[in-house]
């Protein structure tokens, strides 16, 4: 009998390029490629860093000369609760961003659920009404939105909550980007995974913690998953049984890591990312141990 390869190969393997913060986007891509990654979580700010100075058929162009695509873009802030001028700012900037990744066929963008401090029934009215307008914008755009859940937030600050506001506003274009740093260190539960679903998931993003308690762990504190405190074991158990067949990309926004070569850093993350989900044999042997 023919042996059926585990679901885990189904996911698509990603490193944010948020990983290498300091690096040019297009060392990042070339050094990435050369370290068999071919798929990245594009952060933003490198993309327009690189549009300053070129077109957006340059871009499409160094992507496409690694062999290299986006399987989502992070991350659009301010579109919640912002009120006055800051607000019309940031939807004037979501609206370019929109533009920019359908000419770039980026499929899904990432955007932060930033709603801080004490929330009003009206801000939270607010809070739903744009999560429903950004959707349709991004709908008429080709994409698909990702809301990602912060532990620090006031709401939504765990998984439950997160599905139940994407459920409410109910819109296709409208799921979730689950970022496995605010899952571990928040509010949500193990059994909050079960609520997970391919209508409601869109993107997500793994990073493991180092030797600190949960309650005081920051983004300085995210490692390579499977290297600490907090393996997404029992996030992939359920991610296969539901058949997820989307993006999944090491996330670490730790200082100590932005000084690391890209060519190194993309080899080792990609080897540990390809490890967890099953896909060891896909990488070509060489990568070293966890650079932090």
């Amino acid at each position: 009998m023919e042996a059926h390869p585990p679901r885990h190969s189904r996911m698509r393997p990603a490193i944010a390029t948020v990983c290498s913060l300091d690096a040019p986007l297009s060392t990042i891509i070339e050094d990435y490629a050369a370290g068999h990654c071919d798929a990245i979580d594009l952060w933003l700010g490198h993309a327009e860093a690189f549009l300053e100075d070129h077109d957006l058929s340059a871009l499409r162009e160094l992507l496409a000369r690694h062999g290299v695509s986006a399987v989502a873009a992070s991350f659009q802030g301010g579109l919640l609760t912002s009120q006055g001028e800051a607000r019309l700012e940031h939807w004037r900037h979501f609206e370019r961003r929109l533009g920019m990744l359908s000419e770039l066929s980026i499929p899904v963008l990432v955007i932060a659920g930033d709603a801080f401090g004490p929330l009003s029934p009206q801000d939270l009215s607010r809070l739903s009404l744009s999560l429903s307008e950004a959707a349709a914008r991004a709908a008429d755009a080709g994409l698909r939105l990702a809301l990602e859940f912060d532990s620090r937030a006031s709401f939504p600050n765990n998984l439950q909550s997160a599905v139940a506001l994407v459920e409410d506003v109910g819109h296709p274009a409208l799921g979730l980007c689950l970022d496995w740093h605010h899952f571990t260190i928040g509010p949500s539960k193990p059994l909050d995974l079960r609520l997970l679903s391919n209508d409601t998931l869109a993107h997500v993003q793994l990073s493991d913690i180092s030797d600190v308690p949960r309650e005081m762990a920051a983004d300085s504190d995210r490692i390579l998953p499977g290297e600490g405190s907090s393996p997404p074991d029992d996030l992939l158990g359920w991610l296969s049984q539901i058949g997820y067949a989307g993006g999944v990309s090491v996330e670490l926004q730790n200082p100590r890591l932005w000084h690391v070569p890209p060519r190194q850093f993309g080899e080792i993350a990609m080897t540990a990312l390809r490890r967890l989900l099953g896909q060891a044999g896909m990488n070509p042997a060489g990568a070293g141990s966890n650079p932090a």
